[in-house]
C-alpha cells in the first residue's frame, strides 16, 4: 500500500488529469500508465523521492528525476498505473504533475492533433501528444509507446 502522502498526491493528479482529458477527448475509458509528480522545492523533492523508494522499485534515473515501478500498483479511477516519476523542481513545470494515458496512438493522433490544445512532441525513441489547459494544474500525455512498455514493464 502506498504511503498516505504519496497516495494523496498521485490520486489528486490522476483525478485532475482525467478531468482535463475528458474536457477535450471523447474516449472516456483510457487507462493511466504513468504518473509524474512535479516537485517545487528541493525539500519537497527529497521527501517525495524518499517516499517513492519506499513504494516503488527504481527502474531508471533521468536528468529530471527518478522513475519507479510500483511495488503494488494502486487502484485509481483511471486504472492501475505501472510506473511513476518524481520530477525535480523546474520553473517550466509549475503544475502538480502529469499522467500518460494509453491509446490507439495513430487513430488518436489523426483525430486530435489539429486541436490547438494538443502539441506533438518528438523524442528519440517515440513521440507523444501533450494536452495543456491553463485552467488545469496538470498536463496530460498520450505516447506512441506507453512509458511502461518503453521500460520493459508489462
Amino acid at each position: 500500500m502506498l504511503s498516505e502522502d504519496l497516495n494523496k498526491r498521485l490520486t489528486k493528479i490522476i483525478v485532475e488529469c482525467l478531468e482535463l482529458k475528458n474536457k477535450y477527448v471523447e474516449e472516456k475509458n483510457l487507462q493511466v500508465d504513468y504518473v509524474c509528480i512535479f516537485s517545487h522545492s528541493i525539500n519537497e523533492y527529497d521527501e517525495l523521492e524518499k517516499q517513492a523508494h519506499q513504494n516503488g522499485d527504481l527502474i531508471e534515473t533521468t536528468a529530471t528525476g527518478p522513475i519507479f515501478k510500483f511495488i503494488i500498483s494502486p487502484h485509481t479511477i483511471a486504472g492501475k498505473p505501472k510506473v511513476f516519476k518524481i520530477r525535480q523542481p523546474d520553473e517550466a513545470r509549475p503544475e502538480q504533475g502529469d499522467v500518460d494515458f494509453t491509446t490507439n496512438y495513430e487513430q488518436f493522433k489523426s483525430k486530435y492533433l489539429d486541436n490547438n490544445k494538443f502539441t506533438l512532441i518528438q523524442r528519440e525513441k517515440f513521440e507523444m501528444i501533450e494536452l495543456k489547459d491553463p485552467d488545469f494544474n496538470v498536463r496530460v500525455y498520450f505516447s506512441s509507446i506507453p512509458p511502461s512498455t518503453l521500460r520493459g514493464i508489462n
